[in-house]
């Protein structure tokens, strides 16, 4: 059976007996969540910066997109500070099952509220969305058809209009052979989180690339048990594919951004005080249990900033009035 890629991934990802309806991302893959709790520091630390600019209202909230186990909202929930706690509405969105030590304060939802006004963190959650891909031929380019059961592919009928003005823009293949990752619907789904953010912050955090760097032959692979294996959407894998996130970036100020910033993560947890800096060995004299502490924080957090890593991840950061 021949399919688009977009429905194979769909279909295995998010079906009736899907990857994400069984499985929990962090028994797949490392995040920048399980990474270090540090990384959860410094979205606190943003939605502090959040509050103070809409003036800390009586609510704010704070929204964790493709939640997965919900270890990210649940430790925004219980750093936050008293002040800001008594006002912090916190939903995990996944289309999984609530976990059952979940805090209960924590919403579990499986979509966006209708209404946000804080932050929105989407880590790792575009990467994952169901997507086309296309190949150039000497005719032009060419939607590429998939057996789910095997992954073999061949060559299907010419993308729709919009995709193919999709990839005159964002990602214009140059010669013949030379693949692309068609993110219109990548930039749909972050679109649908922009309109819905009244007044605050939407971060998107993904393996990604701009338009200067298209990778030639694309970016589609299947991660299981912690390893990369073929990208066979048979449903016992994840599926990903690097994210167009200046694309993305166009979508959201289209969608009611008033401000976009778009960077790596390197510099964004810099700028929210991550510094992977080692201790000074003078605490190692008189508190050598605070300074293994400091020692394995920073140890941490430099894995979180690292350029060849973590810290290389794409890091948008779009704002509404």
């Amino acid at each position: 059976m021949w399919v688009t890629w977009r429905d194979a991934i769909q279909e295995a990802l998010y079906g009736d007996d899907g990857f994400y309806r069984r499985e929990r991302p962090d028994q797949h893959f490392r995040t920048s969540v399980h990474a270090s709790p540090s990384f959860a520091r410094a979205l606190l630390e943003l939605t502090c910066r959040v509050d103070a600019a809409l003036g800390r209202p009586p609510m704010i909230d704070f929204v964790d997109v493709g939640s997965g186990d919900g270890l990210l909202a649940a430790r925004i929930l219980a750093a936050a500070p008293p002040d800001l706690a008594v006002r912090l509405r916190v939903t995990a969105v996944d289309l999984s099952g609530r976990p059952e030590d979940l805090d209960e304060r924590i919403a579990w939802a499986s979509s966006v509220p209708a209404t946000v006004e804080g932050l929105v963190v989407a880590n790792e959650w575009l990467d994952n969305i169901a997507l086309d891909v296309a190949e150039q031929t000497q005719s032009g380019p060419r939607l590429v058809l998939v057996d789910p059961a095997t992954g073999d592919e061949r060559l299907g009928p010419v993308p729709d209009a919009a995709d193919l003005e999709w990839l005159e823009r964002w990602w214009p293949m140059c010669s013949t052979g030379c693949r692309a990752e068609i993110g219109r619907p990548r930039d749909e789904a972050w679109a649908s989180v922009l309109v819905r953010l009244s007044r605050g912050t939407a971060v998107a955090v993904d393996y990604a690339h701009n338009r200067d760097r298209r990778p030639p032959l694309g970016t589609l692979a299947g991660y299981r048990g912690g390893s990369l294996v073929p990208a066979v959407p048979d449903g016992t894998c994840d599926i990903t594919a690097h994210v167009a996130l200046d694309a993305c970036a166009a979508a959201g100020e289209a969608a009611g951004a008033a401000s976009t910033t778009l960077t790596t993560q390197r510099d964004a947890l810099r700028e929210l005080g991550i510094r992977g800096e080692r201790p000074s060995l003078e605490l190692a004299g008189h508190d050598p249990t605070g300074y293994l502490r400091a020692l394995s924080r920073a140890s941490e957090e430099a894995e979180l900033i690292d350029p060849s890593g973590l810290g290389g991840f794409g890091w948008l950061s779009q704002s509404t009035n």
